[in-house]
């Protein structure tokens, strides 16, 4: 039987000849998802013969991801934020960029909030996950998307905490629903930016999750122009936004009525999320 020292090396070469960044991380993780070993563990069993059937199992995987088929999707799993989403074909994949807008989130009160377009839930269940008092509200247009989230909700125990609704951002609500805190990871890219992906993105995610199919902005107009009606007096709004689009993101904010408006940058220093609150 083949070692797993062995099976890496020839994962990682295979990768690297396709063109997949960071070939031996890729390699890695796929390797430990199949022995089934904490990833940061793996190397205390690449000595260690591998079964044959375990061996053939990785070799296609790792085939799949010369392919562009992204890791996530041949595991089945994503970390965020320190927990681990089922993830599938119809949701987003969580990123660690979003991990901004979960700070900001959480440097201030998380008493009742609610996610626009919660996807795999990974923004909703952190927050009530990090919050043990707080209670959310999710939205999703897409049925398969929210299928995923109740996955999700059941397996951190969240399910008398996070209420899930099928429809676009505000429309699944009551009337006089209000909240004091509203977030959102919406869809930003532009039509014309969707052939310029990475193929790993554009063409295993959900195309709904990814772009307008306009100018990147028309999900910004619409939570902004819904958000004061769902605020409680002084309740933050914060969305994820691309890099380039603080400054029209802040300026729905400010025409919608909302104060404070600031653009927060990410670790790396790019503009990553866009904040404001009601009025008191």
């Amino acid at each position: 039987m083949t070692t797993g020292s062995v099976l890496l090396a020839s994962a990682t070469r295979r990768l690297s000849e396709a063109g997949i960044p960071d070939p031996g991380r890729d390699a890695r993780r796929l390797l430990a998802h199949v022995l089934k070993v904490p990833p940061g563990r793996l190397t205390l069993f690449l000595p260690e013969p591998v079964a044959p059937d375990l061996s053939v199992i990785y070799n296609v995987m790792v085939e799949r991801r010369t392919e562009r088929v992204p890791v996530s999707h041949l595991t089945g799993r994503r970390m965020f934020y320190g927990r681990e989403f089922l993830v599938t074909k119809d949701v987003l994949d969580p990123r660690p960029e979003t991990e901004t807008l979960i700070e900001a989130a959480l440097s201030g009160p998380v008493t009742r909030f609610l996610d626009l377009g919660t996807g795999s839930g990974c923004i909703a269940l952190t927050l009530a996950a990090e919050v043990p008092e707080a209670t959310g509200v999710a939205t999703d247009l897409s049925r398969d998307a929210l299928e995923v989230a109740f996955w999700n909700r059941n397996t951190f125990g969240l399910t008398d905490r996070v209420a899930f609704l099928e429809g676009p951002w505000f429309a699944p609500l009551g009337d006089g629903q209000r909240f004091d805190l509203i977030v959102s990871n919406p869809p930003y890219i532009a039509a014309a930016e969707m052939a310029g992906l990475a193929p790993d993105v554009r063409d295993y995610e959900p195309r709904m999750a990814l772009t307008d199919d306009g100018d990147g902005l028309s999900a910004y107009r619409a939570i902004a122009g819904g958000a004061l009606s769902h605020l409680s007096a002084g309740g933050r709004l914060l969305v994820e936004i691309g890099p380039t689009q603080g400054p029209a993101v802040a300026g729905f904010f400010r025409d919608a009525g909302l104060e404070g408006v600031r653009v927060l940058p990410d670790l790396d220093g790019r503009d990553r999320a866009v904040s404001g609150h009601a009025p008191l």
